[in-house]
Protein backbone atom coordinates (compact mmCIF):
# COMPACT_ATOMS: atom_id res chain seq x y z
CA UNK A 1 0.00 0.00 0.00
CA UNK A 2 1.22 3.52 -0.76
CA UNK A 3 0.32 6.66 1.13
CA UNK A 4 0.66 10.24 0.00
CA UNK A 5 0.04 13.14 2.33
CA UNK A 6 -0.63 16.66 1.13
CA UNK A 7 -2.19 19.91 2.22
CA UNK A 8 0.60 21.33 4.37
CA UNK A 9 1.66 24.93 4.24
CA UNK A 10 2.28 28.05 6.24
CA UNK A 11 -0.44 29.54 8.39
CA UNK A 12 -0.67 32.17 11.10
CA UNK A 13 -1.40 31.24 14.71
CA UNK A 14 -5.11 30.72 15.16
CA UNK A 15 -5.53 29.66 11.57
CA UNK A 16 -6.49 26.34 10.07
CA UNK A 17 -5.34 23.75 7.57
CA UNK A 18 -6.75 20.50 6.27
CA UNK A 19 -4.37 17.67 5.54
CA UNK A 20 -5.30 14.75 3.35
CA UNK A 21 -3.74 11.37 2.82
CA UNK A 22 -4.50 9.37 -0.30
CA UNK A 23 -4.03 5.63 -0.06
CA UNK A 24 -3.55 3.29 -2.99
CA UNK A 25 -5.14 -0.12 -3.21
CA UNK A 26 -8.57 -1.62 -2.93
CA UNK A 27 -8.39 -2.64 0.72
CA UNK A 28 -8.32 0.79 2.32
CA UNK A 29 -11.27 -0.02 4.56
CA UNK A 30 -9.23 -2.76 6.24
CA UNK A 31 -6.60 -0.31 7.51
CA UNK A 32 -6.53 1.66 10.69
CA UNK A 33 -5.19 5.11 9.82
CA UNK A 34 -3.09 7.47 11.89
CA UNK A 35 -1.48 10.87 11.73
CA UNK A 36 1.85 11.53 13.40
CA UNK A 37 4.12 14.56 13.38
CA UNK A 38 7.77 15.31 13.86
CA UNK A 39 9.11 18.71 14.82
CA UNK A 40 12.77 19.61 14.26
CA UNK A 41 14.98 17.90 16.79
CA UNK A 42 12.13 15.93 18.30
CA UNK A 43 10.79 12.42 18.12
CA UNK A 44 7.87 11.58 15.90
CA UNK A 45 4.72 11.78 17.98
CA UNK A 46 1.13 10.65 17.72
CA UNK A 47 -1.52 13.14 16.64
CA UNK A 48 -4.70 11.24 15.82
CA UNK A 49 -5.98 7.89 14.60
CA UNK A 50 -9.20 6.44 13.24
CA UNK A 51 -10.47 2.89 13.16
CA UNK A 52 -11.23 0.94 10.00
CA UNK A 53 -14.90 1.85 9.86
CA UNK A 54 -14.40 5.34 11.22
CA UNK A 55 -16.36 4.56 14.37
CA UNK A 56 -13.44 5.01 16.72
CA UNK A 57 -11.00 7.87 17.00
CA UNK A 58 -8.12 8.78 19.26
CA UNK A 59 -6.31 12.07 19.75
CA UNK A 60 -3.21 13.30 21.48
CA UNK A 61 -4.06 15.51 24.43
CA UNK A 62 -2.24 18.41 22.78
CA UNK A 63 -4.67 18.50 19.84
CA UNK A 64 -7.97 17.43 21.41
CA UNK A 65 -10.73 19.87 20.63
CA UNK A 66 -8.73 21.49 17.83
CA UNK A 67 -8.03 18.66 15.37
CA UNK A 68 -10.50 16.24 13.78
CA UNK A 69 -9.61 13.07 11.91
CA UNK A 70 -12.01 11.59 9.36
CA UNK A 71 -11.93 9.07 6.57
CA UNK A 72 -13.78 8.35 3.36
CA UNK A 73 -13.61 4.65 2.56
CA UNK A 74 -15.13 5.24 -0.86
CA UNK A 75 -12.37 7.68 -1.83
CA UNK A 76 -9.49 5.98 0.01
CA UNK A 77 -8.64 9.12 1.91
CA UNK A 78 -8.10 10.16 5.49
CA UNK A 79 -8.19 13.81 6.47
CA UNK A 80 -6.96 15.83 9.41
CA UNK A 81 -8.77 19.11 9.99
CA UNK A 82 -6.56 21.35 12.10
CA UNK A 83 -8.10 24.42 13.70
CA UNK A 84 -6.77 27.01 16.14
CA UNK A 85 -3.25 26.21 15.10
CA UNK A 86 -0.40 27.10 17.41
CA UNK A 87 3.31 27.58 16.72
CA UNK A 88 3.98 24.34 18.57
CA UNK A 89 1.98 22.50 15.92
CA UNK A 90 4.77 23.23 13.46
CA UNK A 91 6.08 19.89 12.19
CA UNK A 92 6.19 17.48 9.32
CA UNK A 93 2.95 15.51 9.41
CA UNK A 94 2.89 11.88 8.36
CA UNK A 95 -0.02 9.57 7.68
CA UNK A 96 0.32 5.93 8.58
CA UNK A 97 -1.64 2.74 7.99
CA UNK A 98 -1.80 -0.82 9.18
CA UNK A 99 -4.28 -3.68 9.14
CA UNK A 100 -3.42 -5.08 12.55
CA UNK A 101 -3.46 -2.09 14.84
CA UNK A 102 -4.72 -2.99 18.29
CA UNK A 103 -7.58 -0.60 18.98
CA UNK A 104 -6.29 0.61 22.34
CA UNK A 105 -2.78 1.11 20.94
CA UNK A 106 -3.56 3.32 17.95
CA UNK A 107 -1.26 5.97 19.41
CA UNK A 108 1.86 3.84 19.08
CA UNK A 109 4.18 4.31 16.10
CA UNK A 110 5.18 0.65 16.15
CA UNK A 111 1.60 -0.36 15.34
CA UNK A 112 1.95 1.02 11.80
CA UNK A 113 3.94 -0.55 8.99
CA UNK A 114 3.06 1.85 6.18
CA UNK A 115 3.98 5.54 6.12
CA UNK A 116 3.56 8.43 3.74
CA UNK A 117 6.31 10.89 2.87
CA UNK A 118 5.14 13.72 5.11
CA UNK A 119 3.86 17.22 4.55
CA UNK A 120 5.23 20.29 6.30
CA UNK A 121 3.00 22.49 8.43
CA UNK A 122 4.45 25.78 9.63
CA UNK A 123 2.53 27.93 12.09
CA UNK A 124 4.12 31.33 12.35
CA UNK A 125 3.25 34.99 12.22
Amino acid sequence: VQLQAFGGGRVQPGGYLRLSCAVSGRTFRSYTMGWFRQAPGKEREFVAAISRNGGGTSYADSVKGRFTISRDNAKNTVDLQMNSLKPEDTAVYYCAADREVIYGLMYRRDQYDYWGQGTLVTVSS
